[in-house]
């Protein structure tokens, strides 16, 4: 039972982060080409030809029907990435989280730390179905609990808010609308900006959640994706809590290994 109700406070943060993003869709600059202004030519022999000049071409951005086909084409493209996240509460730093995952064995290994654990770190590694946590206050310093990650629900909330792919493959069913807002520049990086507004109920089913009393009906992410699709940054801002999570070094080589059996504790 201490067990149980230590995983139930761990994954009261990352259960946030399933939730999606809500409170106000950006304000979109509605995106068209500009088109030169037209002017009266002054008459010109006949003789003489002139080629009318060449339009810019019309920038494709995603839409409703294109969005999540885009997405999940591009990351299911990916073997590996890096995870960052930072969750605020009214302002004040609540969790940050640092992790790398992989498809292919299926692994994760994830750092979290802030106030939702006392102000020390909780570690988390994932190897197939089988979970390895090192959460202060359960277990020694150092040291890890095995379990099955599929015998408690609320452990699979704990592992599953680190992972983004989750999140994404809820959008199918759920997503109401995506709207491209802008181009910006992150991190060195030109990324399209997107608020993507989903259903709030078939959401979180579909992530294997309740929906909590007072919840909107709809809530919007805001989305950074670059030119070929990936998503490289994510935010929401949902009743005082504030989430940034940047995701990067797809398909960089990653190596996960469960703990050494000396670090493991009943």
């Amino acid at each position: 039972m201490k067990f149980r109700a230590a995983v139930a406070t761990a994954a009261a943060v990352p259960l946030v982060l399933g939730l999606a993003a809500c409170g106000g869709e950006p304000k979109a600059t509605g995106y068209k080409p500009t088109t030169p202004a037209t002017t009266t030519a002054a008459p010109k022999p006949a003789a003489t030809s002139t080629s009318a000049p060449a339009k810019p071409a019309t920038v494709a951005h995603l839409n409703r029907v294109t969005f999540v086909p885009a997405m999940t084409t591009a990351v299911s493209k990916q073997k590996a990435w890096h995870t960052v996240g930072t969750v605020t509460a009214n302002g004040s730093p609540l969790m940050t989280m640092d992790g790398v995952q992989t498809t292919n064995p299926v692994a994760m290994s994830m750092e979290m730390s802030g106030a939702a654990f006392q102000g020390k770190t909780a570690k988390i590694v994932v190897i197939g179905k089988t979970a390895y946590l090192s959460i202060p206050g359960l277990t020694p310093a150092g040291k890890y609990k095995k379990v099955a990650s599929g015998l408690n629900d609320q452990l699979t909330e704990l592992i599953e808010g680190g992972d983004p792919t989750k999140i994404y493959k809820s959008f199918d069913k759920s997503m109401v609308d995506a709207k491209f807002v802008r181009t910006e520049t992150i991190g060195g990086q030109q990324l399209d900006r997107y608020a993507v507004t989903v259903n709030t109920a078939k959401a979180l089913a579909l992530q294997g959640k309740k929906v909590p009393a007072g919840l909107p009906k709809t809530l919007t992410y805001s989305m950074w994706l670059d030119k070929s699709h990936l998503v490289r940054r994510m935010t929401f801002d949902l009743s005082g809590v504030s989430m940034v999570m940047t995701m990067s070094d797809y398909n960089k080589p990653v190596n996960i290994t469960a703990p050494p059996a000396s670090k493991i504790v009943k």
